[in-house]
């Protein structure tokens, strides 16, 4: 059943939502959560498609958000609400409020949305596109313990991590972090089955994919250890290689379902590593409301070491210690200890200026290492 409401209130939905339940039949209220999708007219459809299918596991009230600019400087000075009232059929298993705001009540979206929310119910708020740099900022942000938003949508992935890093707040989440769910899940069982040390990782996947950005953080965050990030033609994250001190252990993915992981002295497996759609990713997350410390931690501890500065990913290392800039000063050095140890009598002492630059730091490294198989759990 679908009601049009043109020029409405907030009160008039409520009751719209009423009649509606009780035409088909029920007028119990059944659902878990209140969903608000904030998107524009471009991407309004898919979003409702998919948050439609997620509601089959996750029943829930569903308020999508539609700013619609106005055409002239006069229309901008009038406020509108449209709404569009869906039950039964049209919203799957929940309810589904289509909200048009033109004019000024587009600046107090929270104002429309407030009064619609289910009763001691959680609030999640989801950005398709267009997210606000800190969503817990944002007056819709604000009413929700979850915020999701998708940085593989942004124009500046990048970019949008760092800020994603710098404002985060419990709560926050990433559609590009719940995409490699799969993906650490094969990994820590694949280490689950060795007793190696992992000494460096490669994460292999295509350019401007903040998924591939995600997966390198976490395991430089976790293993502690050197991530280098290199490119691929995809589609998405397209092989992970940890090198060991028992042997390498590869996880490949060419083309974007089928993965074959091998591991030194076993025989290779195939294992399913689908492309899952928005929908899946979508009931992903409301399957937990509360903070993702995880996705904290590797965000904040791998953004600093992204290569930000032509806003691509690059090839740098996400993990590696930086040795290269103490080289200048153990090379003006070099001099004075060559001195001491002839005069000390130990020609065969004194290390190469590279060996003394790199040497603290790969110390500093071992102890905190060994990582073992558990570390990436």
């Amino acid at each position: 059943m679908k009601i049009d409401l043109t020029d409405t209130t907030a009160s008039k939905i409520n009751k719209g939502l009423v009649q509606g339940r009780r035409a088909i039949g029920t007028p119990a209220v059944g659902m878990v959560l209140t969903l608000v999708i904030v998107t524009d007219e471009e991407n309004a459809y898919d979003a409702l498609k998919a948050a439609g299918d997620a509601s089959r596991e996750h029943p829930s009230r569903t308020l999508v958000v539609i700013k619609r600019v106005s055409r002239s400087p006069r229309d901008r000075t009038k406020s509108r609400l449209d709404a569009e009232v869906r039950v039964g059929a049209e919203a799957s298993t929940g309810e589904t409020v289509v909200l048009r705001l033109y004019g000024e009540v587009a600046d107090h979206a929270q104002s429309v949305v407030l009064p619609l929310l289910l009763p001691d119910a959680p609030v999640v708020v989801w950005w398709p596109v267009n997210a606000p740099l800190d969503p817990a900022a944002d007056p819709l942000g604000a009413l929700a313990q979850r915020r999701v938003t998708d940085t593989y949508a942004a124009e500046q992935p990048v970019r949008d991590l760092t800020a994603r890093a710098e404002t985060y707040t419990p709560g926050d989440t990433d559609l590009s972090w719940t995409r490699i769910t799969p993906w650490r899940s094969m990994l820590a069982a694949a280490l689950d089955q060795v007793t190696c040390e992992v000494e460096s990782v490669e994460v292999e996947g295509e350019e401007f994919n903040p998924s591939c950005e995600l997966l390198a953080m976490w395991l430089g965050d976790r293993l502690g250890v050197p991530v280098q990030r290199s490119l691929s033609g995809g589609p998405g994250l397209t092989a992970v290689r940890l090198s060991t001190d028992c042997g390498p252990i590869v996880l490949d993915r060419a083309d974007g379902s089928l993965a074959t992981l091998s591991i030194e002295g076993q025989p290779d497996r195939a294992v399913a590593l689908q492309r899952r759609d928005t929908a899946e990713l979508i009931a992903e997350e409301l399957r937990r409301l509360d903070p993702d410390d995880t996705y904290a931690s590797a965000l904040r501890f791998g953004v600093e070491r992204l290569n930000t500065s032509d806003g691509g990913t690059g090839q740098g290392s996400a993990g590696a210690p930086a040795a290269s800039a103490d080289v200048p000063e153990a090379v003006a050095d070099a001099p004075k200890a060559v001195a001491k140890g002839e005069a000390k009598g130990e020609p065969g002492a004194v290390p190469t200026p590279v060996e003394a630059a790199v040497e603290a730091p790969a110390k500093e490294s071992t102890a905190s290492a060994p990582v073992k198989k558990a570390a990436a759990k």
